[in-house]
């Protein structure tokens, strides 16, 4: 930034040295020591904020990223499963096809307007004998 060559710090020093004076050079020293620390701590805590905006803007690239593919991946799972219920709807529809068009006892009888037949009522066995216990002999 500033080209300071050691020719020029040299005439520095030498103005420095004649405006303060030797008494003062060595506390105006310390004092610009003192600035310097304090620019340098600000310089090093401007770089670390601006690391932090620059992860944080790396971080939102990537949810970004991350909500792309999770958008696709849902998009992929639906048309994944509208194809699973329209091949299992067409395989209802060819299996109703199949039912209809095969005769049935019922459909027979229903065609032909008669009433199902009546089945015939079980036969009623008698209820078991309670068992019997054996007769105690006294013995």
């Amino acid at each position: 930034m500033f080209d300071i060559t050691s020719s020029k710090l040299l005439i520095l020093a030498i103005v420095a040295l004649i405006v303060v004076g030797p008494k003062d050079l060595p506390i105006l020293l310390r004092t610009l020591a003192k600035y310097m620390g304090v620019i340098r701590h600000h310089a090093n805590e401007f770089r670390a904020q601006l690391d932090e905006a620059l992860r944080e803007a790396e971080l939102d690239e990537l949810k970004k990223e991350f909500d792309s593919v999770g958008r696709e991946m849902k998009g992929a799972i639906e048309q994944g499963g509208r194809a699973i219920d329209s091949n299992v709807e067409s395989a209802r529809r060819e299996v109703d096809s199949a039912l209809e068009g095969a005769p049935s006892q019922t459909a027979a009888d229903g065609e032909a307007g008669a009433k199902p037949a009546k089945l015939p009522k079980p036969a009623t066995q008698p209820a078991p004998a309670k068992p019997q216990r054996p007769e105690k002999t006294g013995t």
